[in-house]
């Protein structure tokens, strides 16, 4: 299939960016201006994560998903700040990458040991195969694209998931 006949697909994650485009090149240009640099973002939103796992290990499974979904945002300011500087490249997406695994990680670990101070043993269960699956996914894109075939396909993508 040409370029030009494949069909675009939507993601929540690609719909906000549009959505949010002017508000997120606001704020990646302001922090920008102030000498932050993407990959300070990216550590933010990794220290922010890992943050966000332990208060949902504690318990507190409303605060630490709104510290989740926050740290989310990092996740997208990082790659505005890069495009806007004009510096987008290979290693900085590489860096950005595993910074999300980490996340994802520290985020299951939290729930994981949230669910095993329950004795909730089915959702040990849940959040092991979401996390497999989630690995998963990176791996077969990453697997896939080595390969050379076209992996950015699916509907949920990081945010989604």
């Amino acid at each position: 299939m040409e370029q030009s006949e494949k069909k675009e697909i939507k993601t929540l994650s690609n719909h906000l960016r549009i959505v949010f485009r002017d508000l997120l090149n606001a704020v990646g240009s302001f922090l920008n201006k102030i000498g932050l640099t993407p990959n300070v973002i990216t550590l933010i939103g990794l220290i922010g994560n890992i943050g966000g796992s332990v208060v949902l290990a504690m318990g507190f499974l409303t605060w630490g998903a709104i510290i989740v979904l926050l740290m989310g945002l990092m996740d997208v300011i990082d790659g505005t700040m890069a495009r806007l500087r004009g510096e987008a490249n290979k290693m900085g997406s590489f860096i950005d990458s595993i910074t999300d695994r980490y996340s994802e990680l520290f985020i299951f670990g939290g729930l994981m040991i949230y669910y095993i101070n329950q004795q909730a043993w089915m959702g040990c269960v849940l959040v092991f195969a979401a996390s497999a699956g989630s690995i998963l996914v990176s791996y077969v894109r990453a697997k896939a694209e080595s390969l050379g075939y076209e992996a950015q396909l699916g509907i949920l993508t990081r945010f989604e998931r």
